[in-house]
């Protein structure tokens, strides 16, 4: 896993629980939630905005290293409904938090890149 790059943010987070508003997969309310990688660690997934949903510690510790959508119907889940949520809730926030190029620079005063757009 350290030699995986991982560069999901605090910010980041906070934004997928608040866009999600509760677990990705069930949509448990009462209960803490977990950083969960829908493409798991162990299929080559990492800690992205793009691949992390937040997870109830129930959905999180059954889906394990399950194929997300093989799991979503095993567990009677609405597949359909969490493909469709998942697309919608990643277009907003990659606009909101576009990604960098490895390449680019990155100005030391603001933490941006000097390209604009």
């Amino acid at each position: 896993m350290d030699l995986v790059e991982h560069d999901l943010s605090a910010e980041q987070w906070a934004a997928l629980e608040a866009a999600w508003g509760g677990c990705a997969y069930c949509g448990a309310i009462d209960r803490p939630l977990q950083r969960d990688c829908v493409l798991a660690l162990s299929r080559g997934g990492r800690y992205t905005l793009a691949n992390v949903v937040p997870a109830c510690g129930s959905c999180n510790a059954s889906k394990c290293n399950d194929e997300v959508t093989g799991w979503l119907r095993r567990k009677r889940l609405d597949e359909h409904a969490f493909l469709l949520r998942h697309l919608e809730i990643g277009a907003a926030l990659a606009l909101r938090f576009p990604a960098r190029r490895p390449d680019a620079p990155t100005n030391p005063d603001t933490g941006t890149t000097g390209r604009s757009g």
